[in-house]
């Protein structure tokens, strides 16, 4: 049996899910509560000396532990499937439902306030009873605890949970447990939820000097009262602001670790500096050659934020790394231009395809610029280029016995005079088990299975709606069956070997288990790229033969040399990125092709698949006016990097996730500006002020070192994220590494220090010089997530492009003596009223 002590003040929000959770673990918790902070023998525990917070967990071995999820989880650790997702609803706990509860505190509208955090509950618990499943969890029981003093009948608080009737189950249900009240009773023993409710609103730092932002002239800004008996005093609005954790540095750093950071902190080791890059980008020898693709938006409508996170903004993330890395790098993407979608869209507004083509390129090229994808080519598939590497594809398979032919039954419209391709007709899901009344007629986008038209129930005409009669077409088909054993040898060996994405795996797994068989690679369209076949030059290749083509023909029109990327899977890596809806046509069907070819083409390497991003409560729709669009993103006043930031955040790697204005409001003004921010507002300003914007001579101790390190772990947890394609895990590290930069300077208070003596002021210097360069490494961090801020932070600094490398260390960048520019706030606060605006501009026709 497990043992420890918890030290605790009274009143202690934080000290309920400790106590509750150490309820159903059979550890013997011995819980001890203090009168304070300031009232504590901290000297009589094991731990760094600026960590004054409570609870703190004191183990039988005399490990401490202070952050109260932390200590959850060493109480009760999970394992297996449930861990990652427990992971990440404790982070959510920690990041935004605490932030939510803290404005909640000194909110006189608790109940809106809350509103977001209960809307993601809603969403999660359908169809399960807790949040991680069926059977309950550690997340469960530390949301809970957080709610707790909001939502329990006996609090008072003015929360109702009449709109969220899976919350209030799921809260009722863990209320009963026998084990959750006893531990309830214990943790509350002298308290109540209103002097729990208090505690939150009234523990903040006096010594927090708060964020950046513009509106802080409100009185957002905390100030200590001239009474230094009295509490300092907050505005409600800012009261979440005034919250910053302190440092938190690694237990177990190592004397490898310290002696790492001696030697890069006294000018032992050179920063490599950045590579020029020129046009034409090739590969060359000896160096990571990577090649980058998104995947090619249709061109007949303007991308939704879901489009735009599912593939241009990941793939932009990850090539803006591969630069700031000094990887030979190029970035690949542009226009799908062929098929039934941009026949569809010229008849509906009367133009022809060219004209439809023009238009909407360059509507989505604006849109991209707006949201800051530096693509090195974003080209389109209406070329000679694409004409003639496709045509040659086809032959190659041709010559090599891999085309047949044969009759195909296809949706004919009376009404139209014309054979309906599988985009012009929609009708009900053939398979028993999805139904989905609105199913294309080359896939069902609910089930994601690919149909063939005439197997639609109660098939329609997407121009006229009548409904179509079964003629007989000759066709060309792409023989898979006679290529499974070689696409599947090379998908084993791609996904062991790569970073594919537990969808992409999935997905062609079960492509490649249930068989491949023979794929119809021709339309009877106009608008297309021609068969070459004597039989067939009536027909155009199918849009999902045609269009992958076009990443090929795209480089083509970048550079004459584009088979020294395309036909050398000897020294280029092939990274791909899309939605899971377009994972088959790059997994198998493009593969396939090439591999059929026999040409030495290059093969995706590494594809990453997002799930889908939904809108609020329903879907994206352009028709109905549902939900943000990249050309009304650019109307609103939310800037440009802000979008990234929060759709980056929320990038549905795992599975679907939501866009949600009060959840978008909420990170933005937690993560940005209160923590992000306030982080380098502080550090800079105080430079300004106090030392003329020079930065001061330093002397690292050895407690700065094992933050320096504890920073270096953050930093390669970053490197390892982006390596391996977790781009919002990599966002994470980012802000956990400002949110080190917050507590180091609330746990050394550099405004005291600079007052005291000789020694004491080298030591807050010591501190500032620390923070300005932890504001350089945040720069360089955040320019592939927030380009634009980090160009303004790096102005701000006054720091040279050639600072801006990464590497797996925090090292200084700026020499003792650099003086900075003049500090300015880097975003503004995001008022609720905003968010409400929004969504009733952007909720569509009702």
């Amino acid at each position: 049996m497990k043992a420890a002590k918890i030290f605790s003040d009274g009143h202690n929000p934080q000290l309920l899910k400790v106590v509750v959770v150490g309820s159903f673990t059979d550890t013997n918790l011995q819980l001890i509560k203090v009168a304070g902070i300031g009232s504590f023998n901290w000297q009589a525990l094991p731990l760094p000396e600026f960590v004054r917070q409570f609870p703190v967990l004191l183990t039988g071995d005399r490990e401490c532990l202070f952050s109260a999820n932390a200590i959850c989880r060493w109480l009760c650790p999970e394992s297996g499937d449930v861990k990652a997702s427990v992971d990440c609803w404790c982070e959510w706990e920690q990041i935004q439902l605490q932030a939510a509860v803290q404005e909640a505190s000194t909110s006189d509208n608790a109940d809106a306030v809350l509103g977001g955090a209960l809307k993601t509950l809603e969403k999660a618990l359908a169809g399960q009873e807790y949040l991680t499943g069926s059977t309950q969890s550690v997340a469960d029981l530390v949301i809970w605890c957080t709610l707790c003093p909001w939502l329990s009948s006996a609090s008072q608080s003015g929360v109702r949970l009449e709109k969220f009737s899976l919350v209030k189950a799921w809260f009722g249900r863990l209320h009963e447990n026998a084990k959750l009240q006893k531990g309830l009773e214990q943790a509350l023993e002298g308290s109540s939820f209103k002097q729990i409710r208090a505690y939150r609103a009234t523990h903040t730092d006096e010594s927090q000097a708060t964020t950046a932002d513009a509106s802080a002239k409100k009185g957002a800004t905390l100030q200590a009262k001239k009474n230094p008996g009295q509490k300092p005093s907050a505005s409600k609005d800012d009261a979440a602001a005034a919250v910053s954790p302190p440092v938190l540095v690694a237990a177990d750093i190592s004397s490898a670790e310290i002696a790492e950071v001696t030697a890069s902190w006294s000018g032992g080791s050179k920063l490599p500096k950045p590579k020029e890059r020129q046009h034409p980008v090739l590969p060359a020898a000896g160096e990571r050659n990577i090649l980058i693709t998104s995947a090619l938006p249709y061109v007949n409508n303007v991308p939704h934020l879901g489009n735009i996170i599912g593939c241009v903004l990941s793939a932009d993330v990850f090539s803006r790394y591969c630069r700031l890395c000094n990887y030979n790098s190029l970035y690949i993407c542009g226009t799908d231009e062929y098929g039934t979608a941009t026949e569809t869209k010229a008849l509906q507004e009367g133009l022809t395809p060219q004209q439809i083509c023009q238009k909407y390129y360059t509507v989505h090229n604006q849109v991209y610029k707006w949201f800051n994808i530096s693509f090195d080519m974003f080209g389109r598939t209406t070329t000679s280029q694409q004409t003639e590497i496709a045509q040659d594809i086809f032959w190659r398979l041709h010559q090599r016995g891999l085309l047949s032919q044969d009759t195909v039954e296809q949706l004919y419209c009376e009404n139209c005079k014309k054979f309906l391709a599988d985009r012009f007709v929609e009708g009900t899901c053939p398979f028993p088990t999805c139904g989905y009344e609105d199913a294309r007629g080359d896939q069902c986008d609910k089930c994601q299975h690919l149909i063939n038209a005439v197997e639609l129930k109660n098939p329609r005409c997407k121009v006229c709606s009548q409904r179509p009669t079964i003629r007989s077409s000759k066709h060309i088909f792409l023989d898979l069956l006679n290529l499974e054993g070689q696409v599947g040898a090379w998908f084993g060996q791609s996904a062991a070997a790569g970073e594919w994405s537990a969808t992409a795996k999935q997905i062609t797994s079960t492509w490649i288990r249930d068989g491949l068989k023979p794929r119809c690679i021709t339309r009877d369209l106009k608008w297309g790229t021609p068969v070459p076949l004597e039989g067939f030059k009536d027909k155009v290749f199918y849009v999902w033969f045609d269009a992958p083509i076009g990443y090929l023909s795209i480089t083509a029109n970048y550079t004459d040399q584009w088979e020294k990327w395309w036909k050398n899977p000897e020294q280029v890596q092939l990274y791909q990125f899309m939605a899971k809806d377009n994972v088959p046509f790059h997994s198998v069907i493009f593969p396939s092709c090439l591999i059929g070819s026999g040409d030495n083409y290059t093969l995706v390497n590494h594809l990453s698949a997002t799930e889908y991003l939904n809108y609020e409560d329903s879907k994206f729709s352009k028709s109905r006016g549902i939900g943000v669009f990249g050309d009304q993103a650019k109307e609103t006043d939310i800037p440009a990097d802000v979008w990234r930031f929060y759709l980056l955040y929320i990038r549905p790697e795992s599975h679907d996730s939501v866009f949600n204005w009060d959840d978008m409001f909420l990170k933005v003004n937690s993560e940005l500006l209160n923590n992000l921010g306030n982080f380098i507002n502080r550090a800079l300003s105080f430079t300004k002020k106090t030392f003329a914007g020079v930065l001061p001579k330093f002397q690292l101790s050895e407690e700065d070192k094992k933050f320096i390190a504890t920073v270096s772990r953050e930093v390669k947890k970053y490197t390892q994220s982006l390596e391996g394609l977790k781009l919002r895990n990599g966002l994470r590290h980012v802000l956990a590494v400002s949110q080190l930069g917050n507590g180091l300077i609330q746990a050394n208070k550099p405004w005291v220090l600079v007052k005291g003596s000789p020694e004491d002021k080298l030591r807050g210097g010591s501190v500032i010089y620390l923070a300005v360069q932890l504001v350089c490494q945040i720069t360089i961090l955040l320019q592939p997530y927030m380009p634009q801020v980090a160009k303004e932070i790096q102005t701000q600094l006054k720091a040279s492009d050639d600072l801006f490398v990464l590497t797996e260390t925090f090292s200084p960048r700026l020499p003792v003596g650099h003086t900075i520019d003049e500090p300015t706030p880097l975003f503004k606060k995001l008022e609720s009223e905003t968010a409400d605006q929004y969504r009733k501009k952007y909720a569509g026709k009702q």
